[in-house]
């Protein structure tokens, strides 16, 4: 993509002092893209048409495509009668229709997304970083690990070299864990990364701290622990809850004195091991539920470093499926179609979840002989939302026959959950004006009677501006159940009826 105009420092200083820099980020174009299109006057044509900001190096956009305008907060989209149309959330709008974006727009092969404030984008742009895809959230959540770990290596104290990192599963933990080991000056010595969660009950101690010979029957030599192997370096203990409050209790022993007592052994061991820690959940609520030491949270929970999920870095998506592909086959290139859905969908499994959904669909596109991957070669629940809201069995199967329950390829409630505000805090990028409706009990059927459902469809409508693609996606049902459940419940929006996807009334 040809790069646009760069605002001029009066422009620049208008959009600082309004407190945040809205923007248009093209981050896909027949490949991986980062390119920044400020809004003038609150709007921004897109087309062909040379030496304007919107112009995009697309042949399959018209010379005067879409229009996107940020009104009152929100973001909307209008096809100006182009001749390959505009896709707002993966749905295609009628000419002329202004239709609320709550997530991607494509027009021709090129993505766009709404960013709140591009800031940190113009800062920090998207770099791969030891063969880690990183953007601007991730680059200054990598920044605090990496002065967590400077701020210990110049005190010089050994084991308070002690790092807490929050993210959801898959959010690239260790990465950070990684960026912490060498900013400590550790990188000349391991960095053990153990997963608790996958420990057998009864094993963690043994496998931690070691055990010498005899100790137990089968056991003929004696069994190096992981703290001993990360003498020097760094132990990265994921999941560090799900240990045993017995061996919590032996590794804040060992955190204290410094050293490492092995199973059977009388002497106890000197060590100096940095610890980094991640969980994906609260570690005051573990406390609160007894499934953590209160004397170990003490000693482990600051500093902290907290990870954006994927679906708050969609300026990541197009470089990490690149990257993906890459590794699979040079010859191996994404379609716009297969972008543009992992854009769409929340991948509840973050970065982890989507390269190995990448990877599935690689092997289906070479399967077929093909070098182009494409969103049909996604599985269907490929990045759904886990246990969103579904309805009744008289309920639970739309007309396609499709159970009921996460809308594929829209992302659901976890998608759009956020806002503005939300969204600027997150690195700028906002999935919507507002804070869209999420269903709070995702794991229980709710039954199609239940009174619960009108407001949370009204308020869905209202958010989307009565579009039922976009309100379906925000409660994580399948169209045609949210068109049955509106007829239900009576509802209605303001003195009007609920727009369809087409911008015309619902019948």
């Amino acid at each position: 993509m040809k790069p646009t105009r760069p605002p001029s420092a009066a422009e620049y200083r208008t959009r600082r002092d309004s407190g945040s820099d809205p923007a248009l980020v093209g981050v896909f174009s027949a490949g991986p893209a980062a390119r920044i299109m400020p809004l003038e006057g609150g709007r921004l044509e897109l087309g062909r048409m040379e030496g304007t900001a919107g112009q995009l190096d697309d042949g399959r956009v018209s010379r005067s495509h879409a229009l996107v305008e940020r009104v009152d907060a929100r973001w909307l989209v209008t096809d100006l009668g182009s001749q390959n149309g505009t896709f707002v959330d993966g749905e295609r709008v009628l000419p002329r229709a202004r239709t609320p974006v709550t997530r991607v727009v494509r027009v021709g092969d090129t993505l766009l997304v709404p960013c709140e404030d591009v800031g940190p984008l113009e800062r920090a742009g998207v770099r791969t970083v030891d063969g880690f895809v990183r953007g601007p959230a991730m680059q200054a959540a990598v920044a605090e690990a990496e002065r967590a770990g400077r701020a210990a290596s110049a005190a010089g104290t050994g084991l308070s070299a002690i790092l807490h990192v929050h993210g959801e599963t898959g959010s690239d933990t260790e990465g950070v864990a990684q960026a912490f080991h060498r900013a400590a000056g550790r990188g000349a010595h391991p960095l053990v990364a153990v997963n608790c969660a996958a420990i057998r009950h009864g094993l963690a101690e043994r496998l931690l701290f070691g055990a010498r010979r005899g100790t137990y029957a089968g056991i003929d030599a004696d069994a190096v622990g992981h703290v001993e192997e990360a003498d020097g370096g760094t132990l990265f203990l994921d999941e560090i809850a799900e240990l045993e409050p017995a061996v919590q209790a032996t590794l804040l022993r060992v955190l204290e004195s410094r050293e490492v007592l092995p199973l059977g052994a009388s002497k106890p061991r000197k060590v100096d091991v940095a610890l980094c820690s991640a969980t994906n959940k609260d570690l005051r609520a573990l406390v609160g539920a007894g499934a953590l030491r209160e004397d170990l949270y003490l000693r482990i929970a600051t500093p902290v470093v907290t990870l954006p999920p994927l679906r708050d870095r969609p300026e990541e998506i197009p470089a990490l499926i690149a990257q993906e592909l890459a590794r699979r086959s040079r010859g191996l290139v994404a379609h716009v179609s297969l972008v543009e859905q992992c854009l769409l969908r929340p991948w509840p499994g973050n970065v982890r979840e989507l390269l190995a959904e990448i990877r599935t669909a690689a092997q289906a596109a070479a399967a077929g002989d093909g070098e182009r991957v494409m969103a049909a070669h996604l599985g269907p629940t490929a990045g759904s939302v886990l246990g969103a809201a579904m309805l009744d069995d008289r309920d639970g199967r739309d007309g396609g026959g499709r159970s009921g329950g996460a809308t594929v390829g829209g992302g659901g409630a976890a998608v759009v959950a956020g806002g503005a505000a939300a969204g600027a805090a997150r690195g700028g990028f906002a999935a919507g004006s507002e804070q869209m409706p999420v269903v709070d009990e995702p794991h229980k059927r709710i039954a199609r009677d239940d009174a619960r459902w009108k407001p949370r469809i009204e308020e869905a409508l209202r958010t989307s501006g009565g579009n039922i693609a976009a309100a379906a996606r925000a409660l994580g049902l399948p169209r045609t159940q949210l068109r049955r459940l509106i007829e239900r419940h009576g509802v209605t929006v303001g003195a009007g009826a609920p727009r369809s996807d087409d911008g015309g009334a619902t019948k």
